[in-house]
């Protein structure tokens, strides 16, 4: 497979495709599509910036292309399980990116939103619905939404649903459709609890692994700096001030040491902004904007913050503070690297995290290039 048409989409994605730019399908799209149209279900592993969402977002499209029909009221035709309220926003726009040559229509259910207009969107009925499973399930409690008419299923980001303790409401969801219905399983990694979660849920899946070549991790150069924690923000002020730092994000493990490191860093004079739970949605939403549009160039974040961020020209991204689970470590650097570029991956190791880190490399099965700050000889 080289290209799109290729795969077999309908001739109005393949516009669509052809406007937004992109030549041919990413190994995952190139795996997941055509299994999917042959009506399979699909388990998909793939590290972050791969193509993931445009793997199931086409066929999903192209299926609703195939069998028109009008949405019940209250009702979805296809249900997308996101982690996060950032990415659920971004599933939603790349489903209307994809589909702008398609009559189809889209809801978005997630948390810290008003529950009027969800309410109010849902109640016509929609082709699409993006939610995250805490939202969703509220709406399912109160009667707003049934999943009766439910025929395609996506979970995004399956691992980090299971990181973040969602994996009894999706359980709860997914044993709530009781019709015949088509699933795909998208995951960086694939833990024993997602594993059993395919078993249960799906049948007879194809499994998609895309090949180590087309990893990001492989094209991202991961250091680490050996330091006393007493020094993290002086050299993290210095790597900032590189000049070939074009955009980055810093990963804090907790919302106050967000906040802290970005006050840091504004009174050393950067161009720097946090994001993490405790922001409304509109701050989380305007703070990404202006990164995205190059007024900010430092995002600070939190890991439930930052999933859903997928800005192509992130040239560095700097572990301020390692993660305790290994897994995390992947997602974080799968922030830069992404639509074929190369990254620079920086963890500030101290003391207490070297633990942590061994979790890392064992998980990676990389020894991480070792560098010693002067604050720690």
């Amino acid at each position: 497979m080289t290209n799109f048409t290729d795969l077999g989409l309908a001739e109005p994605l393949i516009q669509a495709i052809e406007t937004m730019g992109y030549e041919k399908p990413t190994p995952i799209q190139a795996a997941v599509i055509p299994a999917f149209l042959d009506g399979r279900d699909v388990i998909g592993i793939a590290q972050t910036g791969t193509g993931k969402t445009a793997a199931y977002v086409l066929p999903m499209l192209h299926a609703l292309e195939e069998r028109p029909s009008r949405p019940s009221p209250k009702r979805c035709r296809v249900l997308i399980l996101a982690p996060t309220r950032e990415l659920a926003g971004q599933i939603a726009d790349n489903i209307r990116s994809h589909g702008r040559n398609i009559r189809h229509s889209v809801a978005l259910i997630v948390g810290g939103a008003r529950p009027g207009p969800q309410i109010k969107a849902m109640a016509r009925g929609v082709d699409f619905l993006v939610a995250t499973p805490g939202r969703l399930m509220d709406h399912m409690e109160t009667g707003v939404l049934s999943l009766d008419d439910v025929e395609m299923v996506a979970l995004d980001e399956a691992d980090q649903m299971l990181d973040m303790g969602f994996l009894p409401p999706i359980r709860h969801i997914l044993g709530s459709i009781k019709g015949k219905r088509q699933t795909v399983l998208l995951s960086a990694t694939m833990p024993r609890q997602i594993r059993q979660l395919a078993n249960e849920f799906l049948h007879k899946p194809a499994e998609v692994s895309v090949s180590e070549g087309a990893k990001p991790i492989e094209r991202i150069a991961q250091h680490v700096l050996h330091i006393e924690a007493g020094a993290k923000r002086r050299v993290l002020t210095d790597i900032l001030r590189d000049p070939e730092l074009e955009r980055a994000i810093v990963f804090t493990r907790t919302k106050r040491g967000a906040d802290r490191v970005q006050l840091h860093l504004e009174k050393a004079g950067l161009r720097a902004e946090a994001i993490h739970g405790n922001r409304s949605q509109s701050q989380r939403d305007r703070t990404l904007s202006r990164f995205k549009g190059g007024r900010v160039n430092v995002l600070v974040a939190t890991d439930v913050a930052a999933r859903g961020i997928d800005v192509d020209d992130v040239s560095h991204v700097i572990n301020f503070e390692l993660p305790n689970v290994p897994e995390s470590y992947v997602h974080r650097i799968g922030r830069t690297a992404r639509a074929g570029k190369a990254g620079v991956a920086i963890s500030l190791c101290d003391r207490t995290e070297r633990a942590y880190l061994r979790d890392i490399e064992r998980l990676i099965s990389t020894c991480l290039l070792y560098t010693s700050d002067a604050a720690d000889e």
